[in-house]
């Protein structure tokens, strides 16, 4: 029992301590006038020093709560008349939901062709499709890793994969939104422009029974997107109860960046250095792809490129729809093209992975 209390103790240390580093981060990309610096600031200033080996620490209950403020923020901009306008859009978020499938597929299939003459020596054939499938699959990483795991595939090379992508184009796409002065584009505005006590109440209540319902039946990312659609549902009835305070989405960011950071060990530069070597060019190839796909969806939607850039990257549903609200570029688009994005990879990817193996066993 006390062995216990003393861990518990030091681990309580560590994430106060690596929260104090990303706040003193984030101040620093405040000052620095970085895009998205609550987010961007804590996650390079963690994960640099936990690749140094820094005893960094982030709590997951504290991540929660992070994802669930953004959820519910990201949902305050679906006003009916916003609801209206995405729906229209059916069409261009399947077309989205197809690239990503197909990216996805063709990242893993060129991850397959460049490492079987190294790798093919310490896996089986099958266990190398399933690494290299899951590692491009265009999803949630820990969703990803699972499905990855039970196919038989080397988990630490899928889960490194994830993270060095997502942790890519997190720090690339929003200096290239704000280096292209794309940034303010937004056509949309949250409805809830006043913070009210008693309102921001019932708001967390209601927000944090769809996370905790998404929780319950186990569904991806449940804080956030649990909370996401009880704030989408609320806002699309009319229910403008309350904006949220500022401090509150900038905490949300910051823990946000802390748990991503503290992913980067030690021992994440010595998993197969070639293999995040060929990640690392393979998610600058994808981060292009997906520009010029972006380009010319936002030919035929009339929507504003930038926003479409974030709708459509490789990245995480949650850095991008951050990205989104702190550039102001059509938080609605974007969270609505990656959330859909999301729900249809973890349903299909698995059974595409089981069609595919069929037809290589054939």
């Amino acid at each position: 029992m006390r062995g216990w209390s003393s861990a518990l103790r030091t681990h309580g240390v560590r994430v106060l301590g690596t929260l104090a580093l990303a706040w003193l981060a984030a101040q620093t990309c405040v000052w620095l006038a970085t895009p998205i610096p609550w987010m961007i600031g804590p996650l390079l200033a963690t994960a640099l020093v936990s690749l140094m080996g820094a005893p960094t620490a982030s709590h997951h209950r504290l991540r929660n709560v992070g994802q669930w403020v953004i959820g519910a923020a990201l949902g305050l901009y679906f006003t009916p008349e916003v609801g209206r306008l995405v729906a229209g859009l059916w069409w261009a978020v399947a077309l989205g939901i197809a690239w990503a499938l197909w990216l996805g597929w063709l990242f893993g299939r060129w991850l397959l062709r460049v490492h079987t003459p190294h790798l093919g020596a310490t896996l089986s054939p099958q266990s190398l499709r399933a690494t290299t499938y899951f590692s491009g699959s265009i999803g949630a990483a820990s969703e990803m890793t699972l499905l990855a795991e039970r196919a038989g595939a080397r988990t630490d090379l899928v889960a490194a994969a994830h993270s060095l992508r997502v942790l890519m184009v997190t720090l690339t796409v929003p200096f290239a939104m704000q280096l292209s002065g794309a940034a303010g584009a937004e056509l949309f505005a949250s409805p809830a422009r006043r913070v009210d006590l008693m309102g921001l109440l019932l708001l967390g209540i209601c927000t944090g029974l769809g996370g905790w319902v998404a929780y319950r039946l186990k569904r991806a990312n449940p804080w956030f997107m649990g909370a996401l659609f009880a704030a989408i549902g609320l806002t699309l009835a009319g229910q403008d109860w309350s904006a949220l305070p500022q401090w509150l989405t900038n905490a949300a960011q910051l823990v946000i960046g802390v748990s991503l950071g503290v992913r980067f060990r030690p021992a994440f530069l010595h998993t197969a250095p070639r293999w995040l070597g060929s990640v690392a060019l393979a998610t600058v190839l994808m981060m292009a792809l997906c520009a010029a796909f972006a380009w010319a969806l936002s030919g035929l939607t009339g929507l504003h490129a930038a926003t479409l850039v974030l709708a459509t990257s490789p990245g995480g549903i949650a850095e991008m729809s951050i990205t989104a609200k702190v550039l102001h570029l059509g938080v609605p688009v974007v969270t609505a093209f990656q959330a859909c994005r999301l729900v249809a990879v973890l349903m299909l990817v698995a059974p595409m992975y089981r069609w595919f193996e069929g037809r290589q066993r054939v």
